[in-house]
């Protein structure tokens, strides 16, 4: 018994030895996430997304950057983390609360865009979380004066989704109480095009990879109609992100596409800005650094 023992602690001494860099590092990032979780150290902006008929807004997407640090140099950095992370419904549960704060003061301060549908990112083992399906969601959007049926779900896939079945009642509990879903970075790989089959969510939001330079390849061209086909049959509209220059702003309009988002369109701000369509020269709508 002893000698089993004795076994099982140098063992384990030596997998903390063979893993202490990666131990280190993740107890490091963890400290890190813990210095962000709070309100100053995040910037909130939003990005309008647009009827690229009408060059209305019809909403805005809210973005939550933390500041950056050593160990995340990027926000995708932060948030691969996060998805990975234990701690994610605990970060979940904090930008959330902000996106909706900060939309509310906005919205206080003009009640021009009060009644624009607001995109909320959120991963999809988030949707598991007892808080979120106890009605607390519900509890803060009255805070703040917001209907469920302003709100679109937008699910980033950090995490594959195991459990098709499982997060198809999931996500219909969510419908009963009003809100619409969005699945993101939709063309990109296996698991968000089955997302779509399983949930056909209200919105498809079109990876911006497919979207750059369109007009001048044909297999980015063959997929957008094909997805703007089971869209249709599915009564799902479509909304195409990263849309930087005029020719792709002209291609996906001559196509079909209902809505839009990119930097050619309205960039990202702190405060509710409309977005418009570029009228002319290429110029007016270029790619941005």
């Amino acid at each position: 018994m002893k000698n089993n023992r004795m076994i099982n602690c140098i063992s384990f001494l030596g997998f903390l030895k063979s893993n202490r860099d990666v131990l280190y590092q993740e107890f490091k990032k963890n400290e890190e996430l813990q210095r962000l979780m709070q309100a100053e150290k995040v910037n909130t902006v939003f990005q309008p997304i647009l009827s690229l008929e009408e060059g209305r807004t019809i909403g805005f997407e809210i973005l939550n950057r933390p500041q950056t640090t050593p160990l995340f140099s990027t926000t995708e950095k932060f948030y691969d983390y996060v998805g990975k992370s234990r701690d994610i419904f605990l970060v979940e549960h904090f930008l959330r609360n902000l996106s909706l704060e900060r939309y509310s003061e906005q919205i206080n301060s003009s009640q021009y865009h009060k009644d624009k549908l607001v995109f909320l990112n959120i991963q999809p083992q988030v949707l598991a979380d007892p808080a979120y399906q106890s009605g607390k969601t519900l509890e803060l959007l009255a805070k703040h004066n917001l209907s469920p049926n302003q709100i679109v779900l937008e699910l980033t896939e950090k995490e594959a989704v195991i459990d098709y079945s499982q997060f198809e009642r999931m996500i219909e509990h969510y419908r009963e109480q009003g809100f619409r879903i969005a699945v993101d970075d939709a063309g990109t790989g296996y698991n968000s095009l089955k997302t779509l089959v399983y949930l056909k969510p209200e919105f498809i939001k079109l990876d911006k990879s497919l979207i750059r330079n369109i007009s001048e390849h044909p297999a980015q061209q063959h997929l957008v109609e094909l997805l703007l086909e089971f869209a249709s049959q599915s009564e799902t509209l479509i909304i195409a992100e990263g849309i930087e220059t005029l020719s792709e702003l002209r291609f996906l309009q001559n196509l079909g596409v209902q809505m839009g988002q990119g930097f050619g369109l309205g960039k990202p701000k702190p405060t509710l800005i409309d977005g418009s369509l570029p009228l002319s020269h290429p110029t007016k709508c270029k790619e941005f650094a």
